[in-house]
């Protein structure tokens, strides 16, 4: 499988352009709503993208030219600014921690069904979360003892079946 990195393109706000990593100007700059939001839809002339030697980079249409959707100038420069955030190797030091705590959070959801409260009452729900917890902690543990890493490999339904039907 390969995997499409979506090139970088920049935006100039006030002429209403996108230029593309091979120095390509669009050719429309279209206000519409997507999902009742307001968003940005930059087209690039097919006659342009087609003879692009690193076409297949940027877009994945066969007949038609690059088609770029923005959100309008306040949200795209914020998220232009968290993509570029992600890219350091600080902001991948602190994400590693949050991976840590959903991986937890998961294996609470999954071994106890954490997400939906069986009792009535912040006391009761309480201490369910509480239970909840402690049975996660007494799964690592055993874990741990027997020395038996956590299972991290998701398994989805049909593999399952996989072992049975070729038996």
């Amino acid at each position: 499988m390969v995997t499409r990195r979506p090139s970088r393109s920049s935006s100039d706000w006030d002429r209403r352009q996108v230029t593309c990593p091979q120095g390509q100007k669009s050719t429309s700059w279209t206000p519409c709503r997507q999902k009742n939001t307001p968003m940005i839809v930059a087209a690039f002339s097919p006659s342009t993208c087609r003879p692009c030697p690193v076409r297949d980079l940027c877009t994945s249409a066969h007949h038609s030219g690059r088609h770029l959707t923005l959100h309008p100038r306040a949200i795209q420069e914020t998220l232009d600014a968290a993509r570029t955030a992600q890219a350091t190797p600080a902001w991948r030091d602190r994400y590693a921690i949050r991976c840590g705590i959903e991986a937890t959070i998961h294996q609470a959801v999954t071994a106890t069904g954490l997400r939906r409260a069986r009792y009535r009452g912040i006391k009761k729900v309480h201490l369910e979360h509480i239970v909840s917890a402690i049975a996660v902690n007494l799964i690592r543990l055993d874990a741990w003892w027997n020395g038996r890493p956590l299972n991290r490999k998701r398994t989805s339904h049909l593999a399952r079946l996989e072992p049975a039907l070729t038996a």
